[in-house]
């Protein structure tokens, strides 16, 4: 019963139809049209080292299995899915298709590259196309910041964060920020964003509004947002303008940050608008009136006034009465000396000192002052006329040197004036510099005073007695003594006498007796031809010297000279002995010696006379 029932079920099958007639023939066209598609659908082509598409079949602890519609399924290690916890089976992602087939037959997928290869694509894209993109902060780094655009890091430099300058980059750290790309390096896998074009952008039509209606004189706000030694930097909105340090008060400032500071806001005055380079010129103390103008109407030329040094230069110094006024204090006006000095030997900067008004200019705003004028002229002193007579000694520093003498500083303001003939009795100076230096002591007597006219004439070789009337007798005409040759020139030769003095000779007269001719560093007998007392000079010759010449001369003093008187003979016989010894050198020494022996001699003379 249940086999009729079965043979029953089965439909009539048409074995003619069947009829081999080629494998695939029994289809129409469309029927095969749908199966060709149909097929097309679940095979696709695959090309190594592309990025495809993949469905997820099968999610295991170590493995996902990717569909990708190939003839096998391929399989990516779960460590690459960790930014996807959620991932579930039928879900899509890009995977890169490494190998078609492995030695396993095994098809290699690999999301990790495909993410790095779509991350470089849509960075490109970005560029290409200037589009904004979302980046998260990941850490700070030197000089910016390091952010993440589709899962590649970026550097964001600090001076692209913002307009203005960004002094702590932590507060940015884990935050999201809009960027732009702007520079992309391929060969070193460097991307460089920006935030700061953003912004600019927003602030370009706010800037060309604020340039369109700028014009001078016109009060701005602002904000501090750089800060420079020549002044500070302010951000208007948008466009910046420099208030320079000499503007910022009408007082002097080291700094701008002796009165502003970062990030401060205050108002500020257009004082100048370049439109070509769009540079603008602020000033912040043309918003206050000069001091100058509420300057006490008391301040008049010869009042005394005390204020700060402010500044020191080399022609003198700055004294601020108050913030804003000044006067200028001259080198000039600082000491009663003639001679200039530095400024900063008689003050510092910071220094509180008293000055008097010299001279007073409300209109110019200027002012000129001084402080030698607090204390009295040391020339119109009373006592001048005593202190500084005719013939008194003092003491003085050398201050200055010229060509005709030197300038000594007897005390603060009173110079005097040493002549180079005054320096010296005996020997010829041609520049004081080879007699004393600068800053040297020496002792002068005052020759003349002309306190009208602040002129004081001094002398050094006044101290001593005139050493020449005293040569006038031991180098008397005919007189002979040993000297000795120091100098030749074309004429004449320089010779060294005794007692340190020089005289001259002609070169003719240095012929010795065998015809030849006294070279420098011989010593002979010369004999005195000249004296020339008020020229101070001696005219010499060897070629007549004749030896009974030196006897006579002699015979000659010691007829003049005192029978009785040990001392005065000694005195007497020691220039004769000096001259006498051959080769030996005599000195000047002391003038008091000398002195001694010209009193000798006038004393025998009076006793002959008698």
């Amino acid at each position: 019963m249940s086999k009729e029932k079965q043979t029953q079920a089965l439909p009539d099958f048409d074995w003619e139809k069947a009829e081999d007639k080629g494998f695939g023939t029994g289809y129409s066209s469309a029927d095969r049209t749908r199966l060709e598609a149909m097929y097309d659908t679940t095979i696709s082509p695959v090309q190594e080292k592309e990025v495809v598409k993949g469905v997820v079949v099968g999610i295991t602890d170590r493995e996902v299995i990717l569909n990708i519609g190939f003839k096998s399924d391929g399989i990516v290690s779960s460590n690459e899915f960790r930014d996807l916890p959620g991932m579930k089976i039928g879900d899509e992602v890009e995977v890169y298709v490494e190998n078609q087939e492995d030695a396993q037959g095994q098809l290699v997928l690999s999301r990790k590259k495909a993410k790095v290869i779509t991350a470089w694509d849509n960075i490109q894209k970005s560029f290409d196309e200037d589009v904004v993109i979302d980046a998260n902060v990941k850490r700070r780094t030197k000089g910016g910041l390091i952010v993440d655009i589709f899962g590649i890091e970026a550097f964001l430099p600090g001076s692209q964060i913002d307009v203005k300058p960004i002094r702590d980059f932590d507060i940015f750290v884990g935050k999201r920020m809009e960027v732009k790309v702007v520079k992309i390096n391929y060969a070193n896998d460097n991307v460089v964003v920006s935030h700061k074009i953003l912004i600019e952008k927003d602030l370009e039509a706010q800037r060309q509004q604020i340039l369109n209606n700028l014009e001078k004189g016109q009060v701005l706000e602002g904000v501090i947002k750089n800060m420079t030694n020549f002044g500070v930097f302010i951000d208007l909105g948008g466009v910046d303008g420099l208030l320079h340090i000499t503007d910022i008060s009408w007082g002097r400032i080291n700094h701008p940050s002796d009165l502003l500071a970062l990030d401060q806001k205050l108002n500020v005055v257009v004082l100048d608008f370049d439109e070509e380079k769009k540079r603008i010129s602020l000033g912040l103390k043309q918003l206050q009136s000069h001091p100058w103008d509420s300057l006490a109407e008391e301040i008049q030329v010869g009042s005394k006034v005390t204020g700060r040094i402010v500044n020191v230069a080399d022609y003198g110094a700055f004294l601020e009465i108050k913030p804003g006024v000044e006067g200028l204090i001259h080198v000039s006006e600082m000491s009663w000396s003639q001679h200039l000095r530095n400024p900063q030997e008689f003050m510092n900067v910071n220094d509180e000192i008293s000055a008097v008004v010299l001279t007073l200019d409300r209109q110019e705003r200027k002012m000129s002052l001084g402080i030698k004028q607090l204390t009295e002229d040391p020339w119109t002193q009373g006592s001048l006329k005593d202190k500084y007579a005719i013939g008194t000694r003092h003491k003085g520093v050398v201050r200055n040197l010229t060509n005709f003498g030197l300038f000594i500083e007897l005390e603060e303001g009173i110079d005097g004036l040493v002549h180079v003939s005054d320096l010296s009795w005996t020997k010829k100076i041609k520049h004081p510099s080879d007699f004393v230096k600068v800053n040297d002591e020496l002792e002068v007597v005052v020759l003349e005073l002309d306190a009208d006219n602040r002129r004081l004439a001094l002398g050094h070789k006044q101290l001593e007695e005139n050493p020449w009337d005293t040569f006038e007798t031991i180098f008397a005409v005919g007189s002979v003594h040993k000297s000795t040759i120091v100098a030749k020139g074309d004429k004449f030769a320089t010779l060294e006498l005794p007692y340190g003095i020089e005289g001259i000779a002609a070169i003719k007269n240095l012929t010795k007796e065998d015809g030849s001719v006294a070279e420098v560093g011989e010593s002979l007998d010369f004999t005195v031809l000249e004296f020339l007392k008020d020229e101070k000079k001696i005219v010499l010759t060897h070629s007549e010297v004749k030896p009974s010449a030196a006897p006579v001369a002699a015979e000659k003093k010691e007829e003049r000279a005192p029978k009785a008187n040990s001392s005065s003979s000694a005195a007497k016989s020691s220039p004769a002995e000096s001259s006498s010894k051959e080769g030996e050198k005599s000195t000047f020494g002391d003038l008091s010696v000398l002195s001694a022996l010209k009193e000798q001699f006038e004393e025998s003379e009076k006793k002959e006379k008698k």
